[in-house]
């Protein structure tokens, strides 16, 4: 195996970015190699914003978001609709309805989905907390934002078991055609769901 023409310290950096999602080896030498090119512009940023985050971010302990401080800005936001929750699967999920300006009510985090295959359990999620949200008088509905997997679909219906007798409404995303879809070019999941959910015209 040819001796790598970077030192010890960049292929450490380079180890690290491969680490990331999205970045294979490959990409991660180009990115260190943009990183140390531009060090003014980027790598020192770059160093300066993983250390404040490193030290000041942690976990919302009402939704599970993660923010600088807790709760987090969503769970103290006046304007939004404390009487919704909407329920993702992780923090990801939740940073998309709020990019596509979707959403303004709460949110809680599960912290990922059922899975007998992985050995994730109802204990394994922060579910219990959802449940203990749901039962505060103000809240009229949960919204159920789950992945349509198998996973995800068998954590919603584990979700609306739980809250049944429950005064809330319980609803879930659309499921079916995408704007702009072709039906042609879509998988059979999604063309099932979406008759299942026609409505009148």
């Amino acid at each position: 195996m040819p001796a790598s023409p970077a030192g010890p310290d960049i292929e450490n950096l380079i180890g690290l970015l491969a680490k990331l999602p999205g970045l294979g080896p490959r990409s991660a030498r180009r990115a260190a190699l943009a990183l140390v090119k531009k060090r003014d512009v980027l790598l020192n940023p770059l160093a300066e914003a993983l250390a404040v985050v490193g030290e000041k971010i942690r976990p919302c302990g009402t939704c599970g978001n993660i923010d600088v401080s807790d709760p987090c800005h969503i769970c103290t936001a006046p304007a939004r609709d404390a009487s919704v929750i909407c329920v993702v699967q992780e923090v990801g999920d939740l940073w998309a309805l709020e990019r596509a300006v979707a959403f303004k009510g709460r949110y809680h985090v599960l912290g990922g989905c059922l899975s007998a295959l992985d050995g994730i359990r109802p204990e394994d999620l922060n579910i219990a907390g959802l449940i203990a949200r749901a039962r505060a008088p103000e809240i009229s509905e949960i919204i159920l934002a789950m992945n349509a997997t198998v996973d995800g679909q068998t954590t919603a219906h584990y979700i609306t078991d739980h809250l049944v007798e429950m005064d809330v409404k319980i609803s879930r995303l659309a499921h079916g055609v995408p704007v702009g879809g072709e039906l042609d070019y879509l998988d059979d999941g999604t063309i099932s769901a979406a008759m299942a959910s026609r409505r009148p015209f």
